[in-house]
């Protein structure tokens, strides 16, 4: 099994969001992360899907993709030629004690203090899937309270677009 991540532009549509997870689930793979939001074509939206298959099941769930009505276009993209981020909240247990300690790894992994409570301390990290992991096994000593985050966001580097040569309205 190796890990895929599929960008896919889409018609922005009730229910293909379903249609799509559902093409997934009926082949048993396990969608790692989801992310889905609008692009800069406007009635098209951008669906960013991480699945852990071999090569040949996921060309055909590809292939499935395709004949999708509403689906436009859909890009496999190589981690060392894609930009990946996740977006993390994570909320700290701290006291006065452990808080400069937490301010610390906070400062040392380029992440921000969004809300500050006595008790507790709101971070906010947008990076990198290894990044991210060393934040959180970093916080874990201190007591993870509350953690909200994103499926992952990818995009390929470079001057090239997933939306190139879609006509548009």
């Amino acid at each position: 099994m190796s890990r895929h991540v599929l960008s896919l532009l889409v018609e922005d549509k009730p229910g293909l969001l379903t249609r799509v997870a559902g093409l997934f689930a009926r082949r048993g793979f396990n969608i790692e992360s989801l992310a889905v939001g609008s692009s800069e074509v406007q009635g098209l939206s951008r669906i960013t899907v991480v699945v852990d298959v071999e090569e040949l099941p996921l060309e055909q769930v590809t292939k499935q993709l395709n004949k999708l009505i509403n689906v436009i276009k859909i890009v496999e993209l190589e981690p060392e030629q894609s930009v990946l981020h996740e977006h993390v909240l994570v909320k700290v247990k701290v006291d006065a004690a452990t808080r400069p300690q937490v301010l610390e790894i906070v400062e040392l992994f380029r992440a921000q203090v969004v809300d500050v409570t006595p008790e507790a301390l709101v971070i906010e990290l947008v990076a990198g899937v290894q990044r991210t992991a060393g934040l959180l096994k970093m916080l874990e000593q201190y007591g993870i309270r509350e953690l909200a985050q994103s499926g992952l966001l990818a995009m390929g580097r470079g001057p090239k677009s997933i939306t190139e040569r879609i006509p548009r309205s």
